[in-house]
C-alpha cells in the first residue's frame, strides 16, 4: 500500500472513518481497526502500548494505522474518538432543575466510589517501598507536564514540608536539566495519567541512564512510563472512563499522591521537631 495524505473529514466520526478505510490498510493494521470497531468504549481508555497488546500488534503498527486512516498519530485518533463518545455521554447538572440535588449528590458518590476502589486495588507493598525510597532520597525530582504540573507542584511542596528535599520545574526542559545534574541518592517521582507523555518519558529515560530509582503514579499498567519505573503506583479504578466533554480532573493522581505522603508521615524516623520549627516560622502568615 502506498503512503498517502488523507484530509480529515470533520463531519465523520472515528468509527465511520475507520470503517470506510479498513479495506485499504495493511492486514496487521486491520487488527487494530477490528479491535477499535468492536470495542470503542475500551479503546478510548487505552494508551498506545495497551491497544497494541490488545490488538496483538506492535506500537509502530498502531501509529501507522492511525496515520493511514487520517490522523496525525495515536493520541490524535484517541482524542477524536473520546470526543465522539463524549457527545453521547455528556453530563451537566442544571442547578435550576428539580433533580439538581440528587444529580450533585450522585456526582460525589461516583467520585467517592472511585477513590474506594483505588484504595482496594493499589499495590500496598509498592506504596510502602516507594515511601521508603523517597524518605531516604537526597533530592526528589517530581516530573510532570501539561495540566498534571499543578499536581507535581503540590507533591513537591508537601515533600519539602515533610523535610524531604524536592524539586518540581514548571517546564519539561528545566526538569530534564535538573535530572542531568542529579547526584547519587536522588529519586524521580513521575506523575503521568496517560503514561505516554513524551517529555516525562525522556526525563525517565535520562534518569534510568543515571541510575536513579523511579516512582511513577499513572493510570496505566502498560505504558512507556510504567516500563521505565521501579515502583508503580496505579491511579485508576478501571471504571473511571474519561470522555472529551466530561470534566477531567487529576483526583486519582492526587489521592495516590496523598496516600504516598501518608506513608511518609507514618515513618517513625520522620524528624518531627524540625517539621514543627517550619510550622512555627510559617504561623505568622495565617490569620
Amino acid at each position: 500500500m502506498q503512503e498517502r495524505n488523507v484530509t480529515l473529514d470533520q463531519e465523520k466520526t472515528v468509527i465511520e472513518r475507520i470503517s470506510e478505510r479498513k479495506a485499504d490498510i495493511f492486514k496487521a493494521e486491520q487488527k487494530v481497526a477490528d479491535f477499535i470497531l468492536a470495542n470503542p468504549e475500551d479503546a478510548v481508555q487505552l494508551n498506545v502500548s495497551e491497544i497494541a497488546r490488545a490488538s496483538e500488534v506492535s506500537e509502530a503498527t498502531v501509529i501507522r494505522f492511525c496515520k493511514h486512516v487520517g490522523f496525525r498519530g495515536y493520541n490524535h485518533m484517541r482524542i477524536s474518538l473520546s470526543r465522539d463518545l463524549g457527545r453521547r455521554y455528556y453530563f451537566a447538572v442544571d442547578p435550576t432543575s428539580a433533580s439538581a440535588d440528587s444529580e450533585f449528590q450522585n456526582f460525589f458518590k461516583v467520585i467517592a466510589a472511585n477513590m474506594l476502589k483505588i484504595g482496594d486495588t493499589i499495590d500496598r507493598q509498592a506504596l510502602q517501598d516507594a515511601a521508603e525510597v523517597i524518605r531516604g532520597a537526597a533530592l526528589v525530582h517530581v516530573v510532570a507536564v501539561g495540566n498534571t504540573n499543578p499536581v507535581a507542584q503540590y507533591m513537591s511542596y508537601r515533600l519539602n514540608r515533610l523535610n524531604v528535599r524536592s524539586f518540581a520545574g514548571f517546564s519539561p526542559e528545566y526538569s530534564l536539566m535538573q535530572i542531568h545534574l542529579s547526584q547519587p541518592g536522588d529519586v524521580i517521582l513521575a506523575i503521568s495519567q496517560s503514561g505516554c507523555s513524551r517529555q516525562v518519558v525522556n526525563a525517565l529515560t535520562l534518569g534510568k541512564e543515571r541510575g536513579l530509582p523511579i516512582v511513577a503514579i499513572t493510570a496505566h499498567r502498560y505504558s512507556p512510563v510504567s516500563n521505565l519505573c521501579d515502583y508503580l503506583l496505579l491511579a485508576s479504578s478501571g471504571d473511571d472512563h474519561q470522555y472529551y466533554f466530561k470534566s477531567y480532573s487529576h483526583l486519582n493522581e492526587m489521592a495516590v499522591g496523598d496516600a504516598l505522603l501518608s506513608c511518609l508521615i507514618n515513618q517513625e524516623t520522620l524528624n518531627r521537631s524540625e517539621n514543627d520549627k517550619l510550622e512555627l516560622n510559617m504561623a505568622d502568615s495565617k490569620l
